[in-house]
């Protein structure tokens, strides 16, 4: 995990994740690779956490912007749900962007609408973009172009979930259960106050 005295700069969080969804199973089909969904997220409790997908957990065909919570929804009914979690460092600048870009798609969020030409059309390396429908990926690329934080050179069309890794790798701070991660995070929490006060009792000893 980062280290946690670097203050300056601020962090965007990409999660991608494997569900066992009949959508979800026939795009790694269709990809074979391991990842079906990405998503975006403005801390690392993943609280703020947005991207496009079903708006209601039985309705796969209602899709769109939506406000994730990795606890309830899809992510909640499957407690065996793969992910990993990446990491990304940006300026206080870019993640202003960030925010203010999503907050875009939350105050108008029934303008936009799932792009299902453009999943289709990806599995034939072609790209459907207009700005106003978006797949997940798609939307988590367009969102950091947006910032100014270029991950890509190919178009946010062409994008899809495990692109993320291929080129955030070295950022993953977590692969694992999505049910797991924010035990996990309190672990790491735990271990830093731990070593931070083992160092302190380091000091008063010496000194």
């Amino acid at each position: 995990m980062r280290n946690k005295t670097k203050k300056q700069t601020k962090y965007i969080y990409v999660l991608l994740s494997r569900t066992h969804t009949t959508p979800a199973r026939l795009i790694r089909f269709f990809t074979r690779e391991p990842y079906s969904h990405a998503s975006i997220a403005l801390d690392i409790e993943l609280n703020q956490l947005y991207s496009f997908a079903r708006k209601h957990i039985h309705n796969p065909f209602d899709c769109g912007f939506i406000e994730e919570n990795i606890e309830t929804g899809i992510f909640g009914m499957d407690k065996n749900v793969y992910c990993s979690v990446y990491e990304v460092p940006v300026t206080e600048e870019q993640y202003e962007i960030v925010r203010n870009e999503i907050e875009i798609f939350k105050k108008n969020r029934d303008i936009y609408q799932y792009n299902y030409t453009g999943i289709i059309s990806l599995m034939f390396g072609k790209s459907v973009a207009d700005g106003k429908h978006f797949f997940c990926s798609q939307f988590v690329s367009h969102i950091f172009y947006k910032s100014g934080v270029r991950l890509f050179s190919k178009s946010d069309g062409l994008i899809r979930p495990y692109d993320f890794h291929i080129r955030l790798k070295r950022h993953m701070i977590y692969s694992g259960r999505l049910s797991e991660y924010r035990s996990f995070l309190q672990g790491e929490t735990k271990q830093f106050e731990e070593n931070l006060f083992a160092k302190q009792e380091e000091y008063a000893n010496v000194i």
